[in-house]
């Protein structure tokens, strides 16, 4: 079996759940599902990134944003006074890094593609994508993408641009169906840079992004 899949039992295995579970896992998209029976490694490494031990729920996308927003000192207008006053108050006794992460990886789906290199510069005018030099990280010129993107826009954008799902692409599209334009706003903080970087399969980006982490719960406190 190729490196950069796993079939649905070494899925099972890996994350220590029944096959019917993984198989949940992949209809859901909260891994990626490249072939019938095959799922990209890829995607079940940063998923197990965004995972603590526990039965912790993960947060709503509206509440997850809510979140994103309050951390980085705005102010999370759609949600209600209760709720929010309720998110702040779990924050500021929240110090695990791991405990947020698992909280908030519902914020959006993460999908893997190749693309031509003719198509890149179009695909990063439609994407959103994280200043990783808000923590310090220079971003490496290559032909990478990673950004995010309208839930709804997704399907036309692969077709325009012949974009194909692959695992461990050097496309990564983050879909969300929390209002885009809210999400655009926020995708450029420290925070969503952060998150990214703390669920990354990179262990120099996950470290930085913990670090960071661990430091905007400190700072709230």
């Amino acid at each position: 079996m190729s490196g950069d899949f796993l079939t649905i039992e070494e899925t099972a295995s890996t994350l220590s759940v029944s096959t019917r579970h993984a198989r949940r896992l992949a209809d859901s998209g909260a891994i990626t599902r490249v072939a019938r029976g095959l799922v990209d490694r890829h995607s079940v490494d940063r998923y197990l990134q965004s995972q603590r031990q526990g039965r912790t729920r993960a947060w709503a996308e509206h509440t997850a944003w809510g979140t994103v927003a309050i951390l980085s000192g705005q102010d999370p207008e759609w949600l209600g006074a209760t709720q929010a006053s309720r998110l702040r108050s779990i924050l500021r006794e929240m110090s695990d890094a791991d405990e947020l992460l698992t909280r908030m990886r519902d914020r959006a789906r993460v999908h893997p593609f190749e693309a031509h290199r003719a198509a890149l510069p179009r695909l990063r005018q439609l994407i959103t994508s994280t200043n990783l030099l808000l923590l310090g990280i220079t971003d490496a010129v290559d032909d990478s993408v990673d950004g995010y993107l309208a839930e709804s826009d997704l399907d036309a954008t692969v077709r325009t641009l012949g974009l194909r799902a692959e695992a461990g692409g050097a496309v990564v599209l983050r879909t969300t169906g929390f209002d885009f334009a809210r999400v655009r706003d926020l995708v450029g903080t420290t925070t969503v840079a952060a998150l990214d970087a703390a669920t990354s399969t990179n262990p120099r980006l996950r470290g930085v992004g913990r670090r960071a982490l661990g430091d905007l719960l400190q700072a709230y406190r």
